[in-house]
C-alpha cells in the first residue's frame, strides 16, 4: 500500500459559536469577523512544517488540493505548495489533488503550473484534475452549474495534448479558442504525470476513471462504512470497461488520530474531531447541492444508494457538536483512531473492504494544533506503517505512481503491535 499525508490547510480557530452565527463555513463566511491574516500566517507556516515533517518520516506522498472562499480548508492554489514541496523535499511524490480544471482560463495555465512542478521535482508529480465542489465552481468563481463537467472535459482534453503533442497547435473548442499552444516546459514524465480523480460519489467520474484508465480517488467523511456501496459502484463500474481489480487503481481519503492507547487517542482527539464534522463541513443547503451541477444519471444513483449526504461529501451532519468517541471510531466508523494495533487493524479493514492500496491520510483535523499534528504524524509513521506495507504490493503493479518518486521503503515484517488493555 502507498500512503499520501494530505493537508486540507483549515482555518483552525473558528469561534465556539461559528455554526449557531453563521450559514456556511463556506462561500459566505465573513472573513473580516472571522478570518484573522496573523492567525493564518501562523497556520500557513505550521502546513508547510507539517507536510515537510511527514516527508521525513517515511510517507509514500504529501499533498494538498484546490478550494475557496471557505474555513474548511484554503489552499487556493495547490501549485503553489506544489513549488515549494518540489524544492523542499527530495524523493516523495507531490499529490496535487488537485487543481479545479473547470476554474482555469484557460486550462493550459494548468498544464504549465503542473509541467513546472514535475520538473522541479524531478518527475515526482501526481496530476489530480477535480471536477470541484458546487461551492467552488458555482458560487465562488461563477461557473455556470450546467457548464461544469463540459469545461471540466474540454480542459482535460486540452491539457492531456499539450503535454502529448509533437508540436504547436491551435485549438478551437467550446470555451476556449487559442492560436497557439506550445508549451515550455512539458513534464519529465513520459507521456505525462499520473492522474488522479478525486469524487464524491458521481457516477460520471467513475466511468471517465475507467475510460481513461485513471486512479479514482473518493472523498468521504462519512467513513468506510458509508462508502462501501460506493466503492463497490465504482469497481462494477471498472470491471465492465475491461479494467481489473488492481486496488492501486483507487484511493481513498480517511481521517486517521493515532494515540499510545485507545484512551489516549480519545482524550487527545475527540475536540478536534467534533470541532471538524461541526464547523468545517457546517455548508449551506443551498451551496452544497446547485441545480443542474450533478447530472440526472448522479442523482439517482444517489437516491438509489440513500446517500446520508446525497452527491455532496462537504454536507454537513447533524448532531456532530456532542457525537461521541465510540460512535466515530465503532458505530459509524467514519474516524479511523485509537492506539497503533488498533489503527492498523482498522486500515486492514478499510483497504481489503473497499480493494483500496492508496490511502489518503488526514491527520491535521479542524483545530489540531502543530504539535498533536506532529505527534500523531510521528505515531503512525513509526508504530503503523511498517505493519501494513506488505498489503497488495506482493500482488500488483502501481501504474499510478510518478514514476521517481520513492516507492515504500519501510519493512512490512516487523511484529504486530499489541493491543494495550
Amino acid at each position: 500500500m502507498k500512503f499520501t499525508w494530505f493537508h486540507l490547510q483549515g482555518y483552525r480557530e473558528l469561534p465556539n459559536d461559528f455554526e449557531k452565527k453563521h450559514e456556511s463555513v463556506w462561500v459566505n463566511p465573513p472573513t473580516d469577523e472571522l478570518c484573522d491574516p496573523q492567525a493564518v500566517s501562523r497556520f500557513l507556516n505550521w502546513n508547510l512544517d507539517e507536510l515537510d515533517y511527514a516527508a521525513s518520516l517515511g510517507y509514500d506522498g504529501v499533498g494538498t488540493n484546490e478550494h475557496h472562499q471557505n474555513a474548511y480548508g484554503f489552499p487556493v492554489s495547490p501549485n503553489q505548495t506544489g513549488y515549494y514541496l518540489a524544492k523542499s523535499t527530495e524523493d516523495v511524490a507531490i499529490v496535487i489533488l488537485g487543481n479545479t480544471l473547470p476554474l482555469y482560463n484557460p486550462p493550459i495555465r494548468c498544464a504549465e503550473e503542473f509541467a513546472y512542478i514535475d520538473c522541479l521535482s524531478g518527475g515526482r508529480l501526481v496530476a489530480g484534475m477535480p471536477v470541484g465542489t458546487p461551492m467552488d465552481v458555482a458560487h465562488c468563481y461563477g461557473t455556470t452549474p450546467t457548464e461544469v463537467r463540459p469545461r471540466y472535459y474540454e480542459a482535460h482534453d486540452l491539457i492531456k495534448r499539450a503535454w502529448t503533442s509533437n508540436e504547436e497547435f491551435h485549438y478551437n473548442g467550446r470555451f476556449t479558442k487559442l492560436r497557439h499552444v506550445n508549451i515550455w516546459p512539458k513534464p519529465i514524465q513520459n507521456p505525462h504525470p499520473p492522474v488522479w480523480l478525486a469524487g464524491g460519489g458521481s457516477v460520471e467520474t467513475w466511468d471517465f476513471a475507467a475510460e481513461n484508465d485513471y486512479l479514482y480517488s473518493y472523498l468521504s467523511f462519512n467513513g468506510r462504512a458509508a462508502a462501501k456501496p460506493l466503492m463497490d459502484g465504482f469497481w462494477e463500474v471498472s470491471d465492465k470497461a475491461g479494467r481489473d481489480a488492481n486496488p492501486f487503481r483507487a484511493g481513498f481519503a480517511q481521517i486517521v488520530m493515532v494515540g499510545e492507547t485507545d484512551e489516549e487517542a480519545e482524550r487527545l482527539y475527540l475536540e478536534h474531531a467534533r470541532y471538524f464534522y461541526a464547523k468545517s463541513l457546517h455548508v449551506a443547503p443551498q451551496f452544497a447541492m446547485v441545480p443542474g451541477y450533478s447530472t440526472q444519471k448522479s442523482m439517482k444513483s444517489s437516491v438509489q444508494r440513500a446517500a446520508s449526504s446525497g452527491v455532496n461529501p462537504f454536507a454537513g451532519v447533524e448532531g456532530m457538536k456532542k457525537v461521541t468517541w465510540s460512535h466515530l471510531v465503532d458505530e459509524s466508523k467514519k474516524v479511523i483512531g485509537g492506539s497503533p494495533a488498533t489503527v492498523v487493524d482498522q486500515i486492514r479493514e478499510l483497504a481489503t473492504d473497499l480493494n483500496v492500496g492508496h490511502v489518503v491520510l488526514l491527520m491535521q483535523l479542524g483545530s489540531m494544533d502543530h504539535e498533536l499534528t506532529k505527534y500523531n504524524t510521528r505515531l503512525f509513521a513509526e508504530k503503523v506503517l511498517p505493519h501494513v506495507r506488505d498489503l497488495f504490493e506482493d500482488e500488483w503493479d502501481d501504474h499510478w505512481w510518478p514514476q521517481h518518486a520513492r516507492r515504500p521503503a519501510l519493512s512490512a515484517n516487523a511484529d504486530q503491535p499489541k493491543k494495550v488493555a
